[in-house]
């Protein structure tokens, strides 16, 4: 298990009805298939596997120093997070949130060519740092500020780590 030298928790919620930029909600209900009332432009998005985008506040704070203005849901995730460290976690890690939603961390988030309409370097400097995806465990609704919880990492394998 990740030992944490601070409380991990939700920052901010995002959705949008497809595309870029996704805007903050307060709570929202996941299923399944994802966060209600969000959409997506394209198809290769819409997979119970990318049920949810998960990006931490920390990455983009870098890479506002680093010449980017990003804030929470711009570059497209939904949830923004603090002091997990979402990109060191294996895949097949399980997040319980303190409201009783649980994900398993499903995919790693590779910039796309949709961050050009941010900005045309983004899509280059974000990797290993744009973040991963989720598949929804257990349904319910997810509030900001819950706190998340690091239940299970599986054991090390080969590829199986972030790159962040």
């Amino acid at each position: 298990m990740q030992k944490q030298n601070h409380e991990s928790k939700v920052v901010s919620i995002s959705i949008s009805k497809g595309g870029i930029p996704k805007l903050p909600v307060s709570s929202i209900r996941l299923t399944f298939a994802g966060l209600e009332g969000d959409g997506h432009n394209h198809d290769k998005h819409n997979s119970p596997i990318q049920a949810v985008c998960i990006q931490d506040l920390e990455k983009l704070k870098e890479l506002n120093q680093g010449g980017y203005a990003l804030s929470p849901g711009l570059a497209g995730e939904n949830l923004t997070v603090e002091n997990l460290h979402v990109n060191d976690l294996p895949l097949g890690t399980v997040l319980q949130f303190s409201g009783g939603v649980i994900l398993e961390i499903s995919k790693i988030r590779k910039p796309c060519y949709v961050m050009d309409a941010i900005h045309p370097k983004l899509k280059d400097d974000a990797v290993g740092r744009h973040g991963m995806y989720a598949r929804v465990i257990k349904e319910g609704q997810l509030t900001v500020g819950e706190v998340i919880e690091v239940k299970k990492c599986p054991p090390l394998r080969a590829g199986t780590y972030g790159s962040g």
